[in-house]
């Protein structure tokens, strides 16, 4: 918010000749006084609503938490709860270190931030506190989307490794070429803009979901999947999760935290677009967002609750959870630059998407436990499309200001420029993650730090590498919870 400024030399004249120079100079410090106050005001209130969002983000992890312990068999429950808590715990350590620097660390080149390491001289005219916390709670969202692909199979140690590496380095660059303001693909570069636009990804559904979701990939890939769930004749067989209610209730607080994950990502909330006491300005993009991922989780779900249905012939809560938060990773890119219609075709498409990629994974004998490959990657790279595709023109032109002619989506008549930009915006997530996660799962595998043995996945981690089950059963039931 600006200062607004009071001259005692243009007020004298307007207060009459009996005023003094000293009244007019009293008047101006007052109103001065009043007007640095409502600047601190301004500051206060868009702090406190990054700070909110940031909590509602960081609650995903409990959602994250829930989703997988959920979604894997009971004998590895301790396991996964571990991991989800490490990915966070581990995650701030080494954000704090290195990942907000290299993705923030402004003045820097297009391609890595280069100060605030540790945060040092922090905080800045540029950034405060809060937008590294923020930050912080999207880089431990990747590494949690990363632990559902490799869940049940993999050792504790290569969880630590991966996780420090993802969100110490690998995420934190990828944000700098998308988000920092130098970053080579960015929207808000002062000039040189990938094909005049730059990428809008506002939320990260490539710099989040598509970087956690290709890690995943790799990290699967490598590993293989889980003892039993092909048969000999590579029949799938599914390993059902032990707990739809762990599912559900995590399925609901990944959607509250989204309203922190989406809106949240315009970092402050008191702008006003075009003229000053307007009942429309940001405040009113922010609620835009939130409906348009609303919607676009919710279509999601219905589509995939009738798919399956047509496909399968029965209603899976399990499908229905998902299907909604594929909807959610596709909206994540284009949630602020689109309207409300548009996000109900996007949940549409996402639901069939992460069908499709299922299907595929179950053809090629790729098993990924909470389909989280599928899932945040290829609904991810279905929201960058969709954004060049539907961008409109007036939000684009609000959310991203300052730049004449900017293209917008393709179907809204704004051309190509945006849509190629996300194309490339996906070429080079992929490229990235895959050099640099699928390296690092390669050596770990050939190290044999990756994978635990075929007796500990049978009889379960939480029984071999944790002390004991997470539940209490008694002896029969002990001897059915090992299959």
């Amino acid at each position: 918010m600006a200062a607004l400024a009071c001259s005692p030399a243009d007020l004298h004249p307007l207060l009459g000749g009996n005023a003094t120079s000293a009244a007019a100079e009293y008047i101006c410090g007052r109103f001065d006084a009043v007007s640095s106050k409502f600047v601190d005001t301004g500051y206060a209130v868009d702090n406190t609503y990054l700070l909110f969002s940031t909590y509602l983000v960081f609650s995903m992890q409990i959602g994250f938490a829930m989703l997988c312990a959920g979604s894997v068999r009971a004998k590895n429950t301790m396991n996964i709860m571990l991991t989800n808590v490490l990915d966070a715990a581990t995650g701030s350590f080494f954000y704090y270190l290195f990942g907000f620097a290299l993705a923030f660390g402004t003045p820097s080149n297009g391609f890595i931030g280069q100060h605030f390491f540790g945060l040092a001289k922090f905080p800045s005219q540029s950034f405060d506190y809060g937008f590294f916390l923020f930050q912080w709670a999207f880089a431990i969202a990747a590494a949690g989307i990363t632990s559902g692909s490799i869940a049940e199979r993999t050792q504790f140690g290569a969880y630590l490794i991966y996780s420090s590496f993802l969100t110490g380095l690998v995420y934190p660059i990828a944000s700098h070429w998308f988000w920092s303001a130098d970053g080579w693909a960015s929207p808000a570069r002062a000039d040189n803009l990938l094909f005049g636009s730059g990428v809008i990804d506002f939320a990260g559904s490539g710099v989040v979901h598509m970087v956690g979701g290709i890690a995943g990939l790799w990290g699967a890939l490598i590993e293989g999947p889980r003892v039993g769930r092909f048969d000999h004749s590579g029949k799938a067989v599914t390993l059902r999760g032990h707990s739809a209610t762990l599912v559900v209730l995590g399925t609901f607080l990944l959607w509250f935290g989204w309203y922190g994950f989406n809106p949240g990502s315009f970092l402050n909330i008191l702008k006003a677009y075009g003229e000053s006491a307007s009942y429309y300005g940001q405040w009113s993009a922010v609620g835009r967002t939130a409906v348009t991922t609303t919607l676009a989780g919710s279509t999601a779900a219905l589509t995939t609750l009738f798919g399956k249905r047509l496909l399968v012939g029965h209603w899976n809560v399990t499908d229905v959870c998902n299907g909604l938060l594929g909807g959610f990773a596709a909206i994540t890119a284009g949630c602020s630059v689109v309207d409300p219609w548009a996000a109900i075709l996007c949940g549409f498409v996402a639901a069939w998407v992460l069908i499709g990629f299922n299907k595929l994974a179950e053809k090629l004998k790729y098993d990924d436990p909470l389909e989280a490959a599928q899932l945040h990657g290829g609904c991810g790279a279905w929201g960058l499309l969709f954004t060049g595709l539907f961008a409109k023109k007036a939000y684009v032109n609000e959310v991203y200001p300052g730049v004449e002619n900017r293209p917008y989506g393709l179907l809204m008549g704004g051309g190509g420029g945006l849509l190629a930009a996300q194309v490339v915006q996906i070429l080079v997530v992929a490229a990235w993650t895959s050099v640099t996660m699928g390296t690092l799962f390669f050596i770990l595998h050939k190290m044999k730090l990756l994978r635990i043995s075929h007796e500990e996945e049978v009889a379960g981690m939480d029984l071999t590498s944790h002390g004991g089950l997470a539940y209490e059963y008694d002896a029969e039931e002990k001897e059915e919870i090992s299959f």
